[in-house]
Parts: structure tokens; C-alpha cells; sequence
């Protein structure tokens, strides 16, 4: 009885499916949100303290890409003005790029991965393809294609 009564209550004031027939369990944002927060702990547990998300993401671009301007790398990576220059900062901090003015617009910084920046790139690429692979891990081949598909038709 008492696990039917909680049931009810997490169903929400309309009981099961509430009035209006929304069912958070099957809203696409709150799905995406969920296995959001299962691949970030996954990598928090792999990659430990090197890098955050973003910063991987901003080194795994410009080691495709090569030396960018940060509002380019922001771009290139989803992330607005002010994350971009935060993560940039930090990831110039730990000496994992080189900065420069660009010669042809000295206003805009050009982000290269340093010499460090490419070792730590080397190192951790297998750790955040394993990351993928468990994330997925769940998934058939031919779902994990289709889920790529899918989540880039979106974008």
C-alpha cells in the first residue's frame, strides 16, 4: 500500500500522467538531462581532476583543428563568449596553450595547443574514447549510429 501511495505522490497532483498527460519520464530535455549526468560522471570518474568537459572539449578541438581565435574555439566547441574566455584562461594558466595577438587583427587572440597541451591531448584521447564507450555501452552498434544520428539531426 505504502509503495502504491509514494507512486501516486511522484506521479504528481493528477495522479498517474497527470491532467494534462505530461509525463516527465518521457520529455526528451529531461531524458537528455539524465543520461547528461550519467556520461559526466563517467568522465569526472576517468578523467579524475586533469580536465573538466568543457576544457577536453576545447583541447580536443584545437588539437583537430589547430591554432583558432578564441571566438572561433567558442563556436567550434557550443560554448558563449564568456565560457570560452574562462576556459581559455584556465587552460593557459595550467600552460596547456600558447596565446598570441592575431597579426592581421591585434585585437583578436589566437589559441594554439602548447607543447604540453598536445602530451596531456595524447594521453587522455584513449581515456575520453573509453568514456564514449561506456556511455554508450548499453547501445547495439547499429543504435549507437542511429542515436548519433539522431542527436546530431537536433543540433
Amino acid at each position: 500500500m505504502a509503495q502504491a501511495d509514494d507512486a501516486a505522490a511522484a506521479a504528481g497532483p493528477g495522479g498517474a500522467g497527470g491532467d494534462a498527460g505530461y509525463v516527465l519520464d518521457a520529455q526528451v530535455g529531461f531524458l537528455l538531462r539524465q543520461v547528461q549526468q550519467r556520461h559526466v560522471a563517467i568522465f569526472a570518474r576517468e578523467f579524475g581532476e586533469d580536465v573538466t568537459p568543457m576544457q577536453w572539449a576545447a583541447l580536443a578541438r584545437l588539437a583537430e583543428v589547430g591554432e583558432c581565435s578564441q571566438n572561433l574555439l567558442g563556436r567550434l566547441t557550443a560554448m558563449d563568449v564568456a565560457t570560452i574566455k574562462g576556459v581559455a584562461e584556465r587552460l593557459a594558466r595550467r600552460g596547456l596553450t600558447a596565446t598570441r595577438p592575431d597579426p592581421a587583427d591585434r585585437r583578436r587572440l589566437l589559441i594554439s595547443l602548447s607543447p604540453a597541451g598536445r602530451d596531456l591531448y595524447a594521453r587522455l584521447a584513449p581515456v575520453a574514447a573509453r568514456v564514449s564507450e561506456e556511455t554508450l555501452q548499453p547501445l547495439s552498434p547499429d543504435e549507437r549510429s542511429l542515436l548519433a544520428r539522431l542527436l546530431a539531426a537536433l543540433r
